[in-house]
Protein backbone atom coordinates (compact mmCIF):
# COMPACT_ATOMS: atom_id res chain seq x y z
CA UNK A 1 0.00 0.00 0.00
CA UNK A 2 1.32 3.43 -0.89
CA UNK A 3 1.26 5.98 1.91
CA UNK A 4 2.61 9.49 2.42
CA UNK A 5 4.57 9.82 5.62
CA UNK A 6 3.63 12.74 7.83
CA UNK A 7 6.61 12.30 10.14
CA UNK A 8 9.93 10.55 9.76
CA UNK A 9 9.60 6.83 10.41
CA UNK A 10 12.80 4.92 11.06
CA UNK A 11 13.40 2.31 8.39
CA UNK A 12 10.56 3.61 6.18
CA UNK A 13 11.33 7.18 5.12
CA UNK A 14 11.29 10.89 5.83
CA UNK A 15 8.37 13.25 6.21
CA UNK A 16 6.30 13.92 3.06
CA UNK A 17 7.85 11.01 1.15
CA UNK A 18 5.78 8.36 -0.59
CA UNK A 19 6.48 4.92 0.83
CA UNK A 20 5.27 1.51 -0.27
CA UNK A 21 4.58 -0.54 2.87
CA UNK A 22 2.63 -3.65 3.75
CA UNK A 23 -1.14 -3.14 3.97
CA UNK A 24 -1.32 -4.29 7.59
CA UNK A 25 1.56 -2.04 8.66
CA UNK A 26 -0.13 0.96 7.05
CA UNK A 27 -3.67 0.20 8.26
CA UNK A 28 -2.84 -0.95 11.79
CA UNK A 29 0.18 1.15 12.71
CA UNK A 30 1.14 4.09 10.49
CA UNK A 31 -2.30 5.57 9.77
CA UNK A 32 -3.84 5.12 13.28
CA UNK A 33 -0.74 6.68 14.91
CA UNK A 34 -0.96 9.59 12.45
CA UNK A 35 2.46 8.85 11.00
CA UNK A 36 1.11 8.50 7.46
CA UNK A 37 -1.93 9.02 5.25
CA UNK A 38 -3.13 7.12 2.19
CA UNK A 39 -1.51 8.26 -1.04
CA UNK A 40 -4.53 9.85 -2.70
CA UNK A 41 -4.05 12.32 -5.58
CA UNK A 42 -4.90 15.26 -3.28
CA UNK A 43 -2.50 14.04 -0.58
CA UNK A 44 0.25 13.63 -3.21
CA UNK A 45 -0.20 17.27 -4.30
CA UNK A 46 -0.07 18.46 -0.69
CA UNK A 47 3.07 16.41 -0.01
CA UNK A 48 4.78 17.87 -3.07
CA UNK A 49 3.83 21.36 -1.90
CA UNK A 50 5.30 20.65 1.57
CA UNK A 51 8.52 19.28 0.05
CA UNK A 52 8.89 22.31 -2.23
CA UNK A 53 8.28 24.78 0.62
CA UNK A 54 10.70 22.88 2.84
CA UNK A 55 13.41 23.00 0.17
CA UNK A 56 12.85 26.73 -0.37
CA UNK A 57 12.99 27.37 3.38
CA UNK A 58 16.21 25.36 3.69
CA UNK A 59 17.83 27.31 0.84
CA UNK A 60 16.79 30.60 2.42
CA UNK A 61 18.09 29.51 5.84
CA UNK A 62 21.42 28.45 4.32
CA UNK A 63 21.80 31.81 2.57
CA UNK A 64 20.96 33.68 5.77
CA UNK A 65 23.45 31.64 7.80
CA UNK A 66 26.17 32.27 5.17
CA UNK A 67 25.45 36.00 5.35
CA UNK A 68 25.60 35.94 9.17
CA UNK A 69 28.90 34.05 9.12
CA UNK A 70 30.40 36.64 6.77
CA UNK A 71 29.25 39.56 8.93
CA UNK A 72 30.43 37.83 12.12
CA UNK A 73 33.96 37.60 10.70
CA UNK A 74 34.13 41.41 10.81
CA UNK A 75 32.64 41.77 14.32
CA UNK A 76 34.66 42.17 17.50
CA UNK A 77 33.28 39.95 20.25
CA UNK A 78 34.52 40.40 23.82
CA UNK A 79 33.64 38.15 26.73
CA UNK A 80 34.37 39.20 30.32
CA UNK A 81 35.00 36.35 32.74
CA UNK A 82 36.13 35.91 36.32
CA UNK A 83 39.75 34.76 36.68
CA UNK A 84 41.96 33.56 39.50
CA UNK A 85 45.34 35.03 40.44
CA UNK A 86 47.10 32.86 37.81
CA UNK A 87 44.90 34.18 34.99
CA UNK A 88 42.83 31.02 34.51
CA UNK A 89 39.07 31.23 34.20
CA UNK A 90 36.90 29.95 37.01
CA UNK A 91 34.31 28.74 34.51
CA UNK A 92 35.13 27.58 30.98
CA UNK A 93 33.58 29.38 28.01
CA UNK A 94 31.73 27.03 25.66
CA UNK A 95 29.83 27.37 22.38
CA UNK A 96 26.62 28.49 24.12
CA UNK A 97 28.46 31.35 25.87
CA UNK A 98 30.04 32.42 22.58
CA UNK A 99 26.67 32.38 20.78
CA UNK A 100 25.10 34.45 23.56
CA UNK A 101 27.88 37.04 23.26
CA UNK A 102 27.57 37.12 19.44
CA UNK A 103 23.81 37.68 19.72
CA UNK A 104 24.22 40.44 22.30
CA UNK A 105 27.18 42.30 20.80
CA UNK A 106 26.95 41.73 17.04
CA UNK A 107 23.18 41.03 16.80
CA UNK A 108 23.91 37.89 14.78
CA UNK A 109 21.92 34.72 15.22
CA UNK A 110 23.37 31.36 14.19
CA UNK A 111 22.38 27.80 15.03
CA UNK A 112 24.18 26.79 18.21
CA UNK A 113 25.71 23.73 16.54
CA UNK A 114 27.42 26.00 13.97
CA UNK A 115 30.26 26.84 16.38
CA UNK A 116 32.90 24.12 16.24
CA UNK A 117 34.99 24.37 19.41
CA UNK A 118 37.48 21.57 19.97
CA UNK A 119 37.47 22.24 23.71
CA UNK A 120 36.07 24.97 25.98
CA UNK A 121 38.17 28.11 26.47
CA UNK A 122 39.78 28.28 29.92
CA UNK A 123 42.28 31.14 29.58
CA UNK A 124 42.42 34.85 28.81
CA UNK A 125 43.37 35.97 25.31
CA UNK A 126 42.18 36.19 21.73
CA UNK A 127 40.89 33.04 20.06
CA UNK A 128 39.82 32.14 16.52
CA UNK A 129 36.48 30.34 16.55
CA UNK A 130 35.61 28.14 13.55
CA UNK A 131 32.02 28.15 12.26
CA UNK A 132 30.38 25.78 9.81
CA UNK A 133 26.78 25.07 8.92
CA UNK A 134 26.05 22.88 5.90
CA UNK A 135 28.06 24.41 3.01
CA UNK A 136 28.78 27.74 4.75
CA UNK A 137 31.92 28.01 6.82
CA UNK A 138 34.23 30.67 8.22
CA UNK A 139 35.77 31.89 11.44
CA UNK A 140 35.77 34.87 13.75
CA UNK A 141 37.80 35.96 16.73
CA UNK A 142 36.77 36.58 20.30
CA UNK A 143 38.68 38.21 23.11
CA UNK A 144 38.36 36.88 26.64
CA UNK A 145 39.11 39.55 29.24
CA UNK A 146 39.18 39.59 33.02
CA UNK A 147 36.13 41.04 34.73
Amino acid sequence: MKVILIKEVKGVGHAYEVADVADGYALHFLIPKKLAVSATPLALKEAESHRRKSAERAALDTALVAQNIASLAEAKITIAAKVNEKGHLYDAIDAADIMEAARAQAHIDLPEDAIKLEKPIKELGTFTIPISHHEAFGSFSITVEAE
